[in-house]
């Protein structure tokens, strides 16, 4: 059996895998991994295209969306590899690009979870980091997610500022995530209630609360286009960002550091409701609330929460963020100077 098994989530994605799919199959190293593609329940054109222009690929079809969380659940409950990388149909691979982490993860079994530089799928020279991970992720001390290479919507340009070795990191993009498939499947896999958005950001946590370390490994780096699924700017996105962004911090702070800190994302969260009312965001407004809303209703379905508080064990994650970036108007994550002091 091969090592690795990279597992490719479609959903009406056609013309991604007609654009994507290619680069994958010739950037992969065959003699290490096999790609399987995961249908979830399409119903355009892409199981047509995948049967016509990719027989030699092994296909699973879902017959309804079951989520970006649980379509891979169920794909690595039928699969058995040692490794699994989940990698969104809307990357580009180079030639070479799994090598480095396999290698990696091979030599440091203390690493749960690996992931490659996310670089923006873009035309033309400029080479940028992609929002979704970037250079690897934190969270800061209020439960927001910022990257090395990101800061909020600011995205830096890649000049090798981030190659200084293999980086510990708190979370890794889902957009392209090697993981141990027996851990990944001990500390139950993606959380479905999430069903998109964040998921991955819960996995890496509890990888860590496992004991295992996910790192980002700068010597394999992959091109990602974002927004595949949902567009930047989606309300459907705003809801499920402001939703799981809750469950994130509910389900995985020590109670009683939990209800302080959501006490203080309320606040916080009715500060970005009042400006998507000023700028007539509507839509984005509307999505606040109901994150709220079905926040405390899904609440109830974590009965237990950890003993220990990682946000106050790393140095990334004690930065207040919002501050930084806002009030004092940092925008690269080397501006923020952060130490082990």
């Amino acid at each position: 059996m091969k090592k690795v098994a990279v597992i490719i989530l479609n959903w009406n994605g056609a013309e991604l895998l007609r654009r994507y799919l290619p680069t994958v199959i010739e950037g992969t190293d065959y003699a290490i991994a096999d790609i399987i593609v995961v249908d979830n329940g399409s119903t355009d054109k892409s199981l047509h295209v995948l049967q016509q222009d990719f027989p030699q690929l092994r296909v699973l079809s879902f017959k309804e969306n079951l989520g970006f969380a649980q379509g891979y659940n169920v794909a690595l409950a039928e699969v058995q590899y040692p490794y699994t990388v989940l990698l969104n149909s809307d990357v580009r691979t180079p030639k070479g690009w799994l090598n480095p982490l396999l290698d990696y993860m091979e030599a440091h079994p203390n690493v749960g979870a690996v992931m490659p530089k996310m670089l923006k799928d873009r035309e033309g020279g400029r080479q940028s980091f992609e929002y979704a991970g970037a250079a690897g992720g934190y969270i800061d001390c209020h439960g927001y997610p910022y990257c090395r290479g990101r800061i909020f919507d600011y995205v830096e340009d890649d000049h090798g500022q981030y190659d200084d070795g293999p980086k510990s990191v708190f979370w890794a993009s889902g957009a392209c995530l090697m993981v141990r498939s027996d851990l990944y499947r001990a500390v139950g896999g993606l959380d479905k209630d999430f069903f998109a958005h964040m998921e991955e950001i819960d996995l890496c946590w509890r990888i860590r609360l496992a004991g295992s370390d996910l790192v980002m490994v700068p010597t394999s780096h992959v091109y990602h286009l974002g927004g595949g699924s949902l567009a930047y700017g989606n309300p459907r996105k705003t809801y499920l960002n402001f939703r799981n962004n809750l469950l994130l911090l509910h389900k995985n702070l020590p109670r009683e550091d939990g209800k302080q800190l959501l006490l203080v994302r309320r606040l916080m969260d009715t500060l970005a409701f009042g400006m998507a009312i000023a700028k007539f965001h509507f839509g984005d407004a509307w999505a606040i609330i109901r994150a709220h809303r079905d926040f405390r209703r899904m609440r109830s379905n974590y009965k237990s929460q950890p003993m220990v508080n990682l946000l106050k064990q790393l140095p990334e994650e004690r930065v207040n963020i919002i501050t930084a970036h806002y009030l004092r108007g940092v925008k690269q994550f080397t501006e923020l100077n952060i130490s082990n002091s």
